[in-house]
């Protein structure tokens, strides 16, 4: 910050000591200095270093906080700065100068992690405040990130997280028949770039043709004197094949990865950010048929030493390894033999605006001559035996 003007300090700025580090966690010493440079004289009165952290929940006419940082302390100019008759302290001109400060953050289960979302925030900053005689105190802050560690490796993250649903699907207010979906995680916690395994199956006894698909959801919640806004975003989505009427689909080991996003926020009463993997068939003409598996966001990733938990999340996978197969739905024909073929609009898959961009609609190819002949037929009559067919095939 360059200031130029009466008794103002040509250079006021306030930096960190380690200016390549990106966030800090409880317990960490956060240190740096204040520089001080002026272009003519300058009479201060103290220099005053704060730190603040606080969690911030906005509306049109309601504000609300909660406090997790404080921090104050006095820097001693008269051990660098000579005083004046006033009892001023005296900046001389061409000169630079520098004050140390530091404090230690406080300690694990006391702090909150940055965030910053659409109505509120959690933010932590320094602040200098250089006060002159007779003048209004100038300012000059940074920002400093805290990022609480999370460990997925909990015995409670690392249980296995499974779920059913099922709906009547009506048309016209007479029964068309029902959806269902069970689905299971080997576990409930994960961090950015880990793939979750999906176990699921579908069925399909209505009469429309049903997709499956499955999300990552965030969730924002912020709370002021005990009003709610919550916010929801799709952050990432994979889907299957389409399930046509009388038809299930199993999804064995089926993998969305985790992107790159904030841990889940913990130890806040007025913010709360949450994740959960929502699997969902998408119903033509009805309301989808959602189902939620928690999700916990961490920061140390998952360790990968086997655990009794983690031995009974493999024998409930195999118990779906087990499940025969279901019977071959028409989108699992060959690609072979549709391509080139004209195209016959079959449903239009709209999911609403957060869905899939490239979710245009399903279709219907149809063949044109690419299935492979029948086989070929001759009679052959072998020495002392009456005539037989026997099957030549030429492919």
């Amino acid at each position: 910050m360059v200031l130029s003007s009466a008794n103002k300090p040509r250079m006021f700025q306030l930096l960190f000591s380690d200016p390549t580090r990106t966030f800090y966690s409880s317990g960490d010493k956060l240190s740096g200095w204040v520089e001080l440079e002026a272009g003519s004289p300058c009479r201060l009165t103290g220099l005053r270093v704060t730190a603040a952290g606080c969690a911030r929940v906005e509306s049109r006419s309601r504000r609300q906080e909660v406090e997790y940082l404080k921090y104050e302390e006095e820097v001693r100019l008269e051990e660098v700065l000579s005083t004046g008759p006033d009892g001023c302290f005296l900046l001389p001109a061409g000169k630079s100068f520098s004050f140390q400060f530091g404090f230690e953050l406080p300690p694990s289960g006391r702090l909150v992690s940055s965030f910053k979302g659409k109505f509120g925030s959690v933010r932590y900053y320094v602040r200098a405040e250089l006060q002159r005689p007779y003048q209004h105190a100038l300012q000059c802050e940074r920002e400093f990130e805290v990022e609480e560690p999370l460990d997925v490796n909990q015995p409670d993250l690392l249980a296995p997280a499974a779920a059913s649903k099922q709906k009547k699907v009506t048309c016209m207010f007479i029964p068309d028949g029902q959806v269902s979906i069970t689905a299971q995680i080997d576990r409930k916690g994960f961090c950015e770039g880990e793939d979750i395994n999906i176990n699921a199956k579908f069925e399909n006894t209505c009469s429309r043709i049903v997709v499956p698909k499955a999300a990552i959801i965030a969730k924002h919640s912020y709370i002021i004197n005990s009003h709610t806004k919550v916010l929801c975003q799709k952050l990432t989505a994979v889907r299957g094949n389409p399930i046509i009427s009388g038809m299930c689909d199993m999804w064995q080991g089926r993998t969305i990865r985790v992107p790159k996003l904030r841990p889940t926020l913990l130890g806040c009463d007025i913010i709360k950010v949450d994740y959960t993997l929502m699997i969902y068939l998408h119903i033509p003409g009805s309301e989808k048929l959602i189902l939620e598996l928690p999700l916990v966001i961490g920061t140390t990733q998952f360790s990968g030493v086997g655990s009794r938990t983690s031995s009974m999340s493999s024998q409930a996978s195999s118990s779906w390894a087990s499940i025969p197969s279901p019977p071959a739905s028409y989108s699992n024909i060959h690609r072979d033999l549709r391509v080139n073929g004209p195209c016959t609009p079959l449903l239009h898959d709209y999911d609403g605006a957060e869905d899939d961009v490239d979710d245009g609609g399903l279709f219907m190819r149809v063949p044109e001559g690419c299935y492979p002949p029948p086989p070929a037929y001759s009679e052959v009559r072998q020495p002392n035996q009456p005539y037989s067919l026997v099957h030549s095939v030429r492919w």
